[in-house]
């Protein structure tokens, strides 16, 4: 195996284990179905019909994972679902 295939292996498995972190929000009984949309929207980058599915998840089943990713990326997006009020963790 050449160095070149041995590094591209190597960002393949990191690259993989990046994309395994999700942002989970659960159920809480204070948050309105609007708040919960508008918050997805302006912090998941999601879109009205993806965020409006993810509030019937999270009412319905008690939790949805509404963003996957790196934790990079993951970490403040959770801390503003967070901070907006939401009951979120990175798992």
């Amino acid at each position: 195996m050449s160095t070149r295939e041995k590094v591209q292996d190597e960002v393949d498995v990191l690259e993989a284990v990046d994309r395994n972190n999700e942002i989970v929000v659960y159920n809480d009984d204070v948050n309105t179905f609007d708040h919960v949309i508008d918050t997805l929207i302006q912090v998941c980058d999601h879109t009205p019909i993806q965020a409006e599915q993810c509030s019937l998840i999270v009412h319905y089943k008690g939790k949805c994972t509404v963003k996957t990713g790196s934790y990079d990326d993951l970490e403040p997006r959770c801390s503003a679902l967070l901070d907006a009020g939401l009951s979120a963790e990175i798992i």
